[in-house]
């Protein structure tokens, strides 16, 4: 039993339908939605207020990609929460490539640098109690069926990982799926190595799965956008994916049920959808303590 749960990303997609779902649970009195945009996070408390036919919402604003904003929500918080679930992400914008003041990428920033000192702010200020999902994915340990191939790193040292988190890595790629996969891996042994550090707190690394109807690729150009899109589409009239109910379903999964383990990195078995399973039986090298340890001291090496 959760009372209160912090989500950011939290106006659509799956952090809103999550909202949803969590709202639901026994126990839960409050749920902090995590937008960056006040007038659309308003919207989205207006419409699950009607939904739910529950008044627990409150509009926390933060911006992941900004760690002074990061910083300012969490001051902000006026008790803690039991609860967080770290939904926020994407490709990063058009120019998800340029590096941020912090020194990394925008799409490092807003998809792991930010939810990073989101949960070391809450933990060093007490404001985070129990459990903390990060929203993984698939793309960590490779999918064969879609062609993505999974991180090859020669060493997986603190210089790997470091040109990583400011792009050197990928050279001149412009292309935002080929660092999105290495990054939600770094995600994964960043939660493996800090479950470590925080053993009376839960976390859990848990992929929603390829799921229809989020607004993960809003940021691509409109052509990718509409070639993602359509290919979305086919793919769940074939079974390949699934809704956004059934991917939020395992966050909530993850978040309540103590059956999912400290550290480990849950996703689908095969493919993008269908059962979930531990992704370290899949790849090792996500359960390499060294390799969790080198990716946690890179992320860091950017937090001033």
């Amino acid at each position: 039993m959760l009372k209160s749960i912090l989500i950011t990303g939290a106006n659509a997609g799956l952090g809103k339908e999550s909202a949803k779902q969590m709202a639901m649970q026994t126990g839960v009195e409050k749920i902090y939605l995590g937008c960056r945009n006040e007038e659309k996070a308003q919207v989205a408390k207006q419409e699950l207020e009607q939904i739910t036919g529950k008044k627990i919402f409150e509009i926390l604003k933060i911006d992941v990609s900004d760690l002074d904003s990061v910083r300012t929500a969490v001051k902000s918080l006026k008790e803690p929460v039991e609860g967080l679930v770290m939904n926020a992400g994407g490709t990063g914008g058009k120019r998800f490539f340029d590096r941020t003041t912090d020194g990394v990428t925008q799409i490092f920033a807003v998809n792991l640098l930010g939810h990073v000192v989101l949960t070391e702010e809450l933990l060093k200020a007490n404001k985070l109690t129990k459990v903390a999902l990060y929203a993984g994915s698939e793309a960590a340990r490779g999918v064969k069926e879609m062609g993505m191939k999974r991180p090859e790193l020669k060493t997986s040292s603190i210089d790997e990982f470091t040109a990583i988190c400011d792009g050197t890595l990928f050279g001149s790629k412009k292309d935002a799926t080929v660092p999105y996969g290495p990054i939600k891996y770094m995600a994964a042994l960043w939660m493996s190595s800090i479950a470590r550090d925080y053993p009376s707190i839960r976390f859990i690394t848990m992929s929603p799965g390829a799921t229809t109807g989020t607004e993960g690729f809003n940021t691509l150009s409109p052509i990718k956008q509409y070639i993602m899109k359509s290919m979305m589409k086919v793919m769940l009239m074939i079974g390949k994916v699934h809704k956004l109910e059934v991917g939020a379903k395992r966050f909530v999964d993850g978040l309540f049920n103590e059956f999912y383990e400290s550290g480990v990195f849950y996703a689908s078995k095969k493919g993008l959808t269908g059962p979930i399973g531990e992704q370290s039986q899949l790849f090792s090298d996500l359960s390499n303590k060294k390799h969790q340890d080198n990716a946690k001291h890179a992320i860091y090496s950017f937090i001033k």
